[in-house]
């Protein structure tokens, strides 16, 4: 059995009887002396190329995809006898660390710090005595009111770093219930939390379902002392309704990994906005555990066992989230 290993990524997957792994490099065609290969891992590679594979490798069994959004390895083509599979749970340690970094740059006013020193400006009016009214700029997470919506592994990982912190967590997804102690509401009780909501973190996956799902009456319902925090998808949140309410102080700000387009034109309003923070799609991109979730997936092939992560057909109605 052959399985395809992308050169993008250093892996190293236990060896298997009966199995060889072959390096292939995702940014071009695969070659045709591979169209034999029955396994495919991706990571990184290029929209039209991953439809070329699907058209090409007839005798493909299974395809892993190390990313933890799935839309791209879904929408490629492969035939429904092929098993698709992501890496869900891969990023959870490093996304949750960049939300949480996002949050704490938000609170801690990091961005007003950082234009003040290019400036060789002491920013009085970020130091020394501060108020913690709720008219008040938010200053600290011990005891914010975080709103996560899209409650999956990586909201899991950051509820617990910003529990740690002392903020007081709810989660949002498809179904109301209990996860990993955190209390979770249904999407149809987002209205009701958001007026009391300090940090609206969103770790939506990008299905046709959630395009714009954050749009401008939900953004309207917000405080004005809320940040956005998007970990997810960008297509998730209406930018030209979050543009104007960032222009019009409806909230405090945003700060976003990702976004509709990427990378970011250079013509888009967010570069500019001074109480926006951009960081470059950089909250994931290690798959953290990839080797052992080949193997073990590999296995469960081989032996007719479940695969673990494996990619619903049509659009989820899982309660995770997506990002790296």
């Amino acid at each position: 059995m052959k399985v395809l290993l992308p050169t993008s990524v250093e892996l190293a997957p236990e060896a298997v009887d009966g199995v060889a792994y072959v390096p292939y490099d995702p940014q071009v065609p695969i070659p045709t002396h591979h169209h034999d290969a029955e396994a495919l891992v991706v990571w990184g590679n290029p929209d039209a190329l991953l439809r070329d594979a699907a058209r090409r490798l007839t005798r493909v069994r299974w395809v892993q995809t190390l990313a933890a959004g799935y839309e791209a390895l879904r929408g490629a083509g492969f035939a429904d006898t092929v098993t698709l599979t992501s890496g869900q749970s891969l990023h959870d340690d490093t996304v949750a660390e960049h939300a949480l970094a996002l949050c704490l740059a938000a609170v801690r006013s990091l961005p007003d710090a950082m234009r003040a020193q290019r400036l060789h400006r002491w920013a009085t009016e970020i130091g020394g005595r501060q108020s913690e009214r709720l008219d008040e700029p938010l200053r600290t997470l011990h005891g914010a009111r975080v709103t996560v919506w899209g409650f999956g592994g990586i909201a899991t990982r950051l509820a617990t770093l910003l529990d740690a912190l002392g903020a007081r967590v709810t989660g949002v997804a498809r179904h109301a219930g209990t996860r990993a102690g955190y209390r979770v509401h249904a999407v149809a009780d987002l209205p009701a939390l958001l007026p009391d909501t300090d940090i609206l973190v969103t770790i939506l996956p990008g299905t046709p379902g959630n395009r714009g799902a954050l749009d401008g009456p939900l953004l309207g319902l917000l405080p004005p002392r809320a940040w956005l925090v998007n970990v997810g998808r960008g297509e998730t949140v209406d930018e030209d309704a979050l543009v104007a309410a960032l222009r019009r102080e409806a909230i405090a700000g945003a700060a976003l990994d990702v976004f509709a387009t990427e990378p970011l034109p250079a013509a888009s309003p967010l570069w500019d906005l001074p109480n926006v923070i951009i960081t470059p799609h950089a909250a994931g991109g290690r798959p953290r555990g990839a080797d052992a979730l080949i193997t073990q997936n590999l296995r469960a092939l081989r032996s007719g066992a479940s695969l673990r992560n494996v990619v619903p057909r049509e659009e989820s109605t899982v309660e995770g989230e997506d990002s790296a």
